[in-house]
């Protein structure tokens, strides 16, 4: 493939057609096209919390936000890691996001232990659809706790697709499933057909109580 040498705008319309960019690695400086065979999602009405994870929820032990640190979680998720010892988040991405998240289509979530930022995601919006990009812990059930505050957000915003791109098995454990490109993209056209607003607020009883309301892991 070509390297690409993208703008936001370009970006959307990418995302908007189901094709999305990644880098070879954190010091490659180009990006190319992405467009998988097999994609994965997160029907959210199908979607459950591992039963080992409901008491971390219920501990309180973290606290969680969105779109409060943009960037800081972006660079948790381009970390190097003992687990993770190469990322595809290169600088051109890092620019890209953050333009698109001052456009108010990508968004994060932040997960902390006090004043310790310790774990989250982002990804993008469009229409009703949520593109998740990448997330990452640096305490035990950070990020995972995230994606549970991501998907009662998506919710009771009235969300239609949440786009894992690929299935892991962690993420498995949520009800991610893979479908052929076709059944994407016709998912992905539903969604653009609506609106939905990220920005839609919830009260701390609403979010425990759509988690506490969630099923178990299958």
């Amino acid at each position: 493939m070509e390297p690409l040498d993208l703008t936001p705008d370009m970006l959307l319309r990418a995302y908007a057609i189901g094709v999305f960019p990644m880098a070879e690695d954190r010091d490659d400086p180009d990006l190319f096209w992405i467009d998988p065979r097999i994609r994965g999602v997160i029907p959210l009405d199908e979607f459950h919390i591992p039963r080992r994870l409901r008491k971390s929820i219920r501990s309180n032990r973290f606290r969680v936000t969105f779109n409060r640190d943009f960037e800081g979680i972006m660079d948790g998720c381009a970390e190097s890691t003992e687990r993770r010892p190469r990322t595809w988040i290169n600088d051109k991405i890092l620019t890209l996001y953050t333009a698109l998240h001052r456009m108010n289509h990508a968004h994060s979530v932040e997960v902390w232990d006090g004043d310790r930022l310790v774990g989250g995601l982002y990804g993008v919006t469009l229409g009703s659809a949520f593109f998740g990009e990448s997330m990452f812990s640096r305490e035990r059930d950070a990020s995972k706790i995230a994606l549970t505050h991501l998907v009662a957000r998506l919710t009771f915003a009235g969300f239609r697709l949440l786009d894992t791109q690929f299935v892991t098995k962690h993420l498995q454990k949520f009800g991610a499933k893979e479908v052929p490109r076709s059944e994407y993209r016709a998912l992905l056209a539903e969604a653009l057909n609506h609106e939905a607003d990220f920005f839609h607020g919830y009260s701390d009883g609403e979010i425990i109580g759509y988690l506490d309301g969630l099923p178990s892991e299958k």
